[in-house]
């Protein structure tokens, strides 16, 4: 797991429950996408609409209970963002 997928996971869990919910995603990529982008911690290609954010959800979701652990949301951040 890459040290930015971490930082990104942290950013985006608004309650800091060590988890994300797809509400969370959406709302934190909307509200703080922009500048995490421009601090180098998320491509700007990958800011989207809250459907992509949903969509980025869903593909983390390995085991399909609607909560994203740092270990599910790693997986896919670094494989999607060529972190590893």
């Amino acid at each position: 797991m890459s040290d930015k997928a971490r930082k990104l996971f942290e950013a985006l869990d608004l309650d800091n429950s060590g988890t994300l919910t797809r509400e969370e995603v959406i709302i934190a990529l909307r509200t703080k996408g922009p500048t995490l982008a421009a601090s180098g911690d998320l491509p700007f290609w990958a800011l989207g609409d809250a459907e992509d954010s949903s969509a980025l959800f869903d593909a983390a979701d390995q085991n399909g209970d609607a909560i994203l652990t740092l270990e599910e949301f790693a997986a896919l951040v670094d494989r999607r963002f060529g972190w590893q």
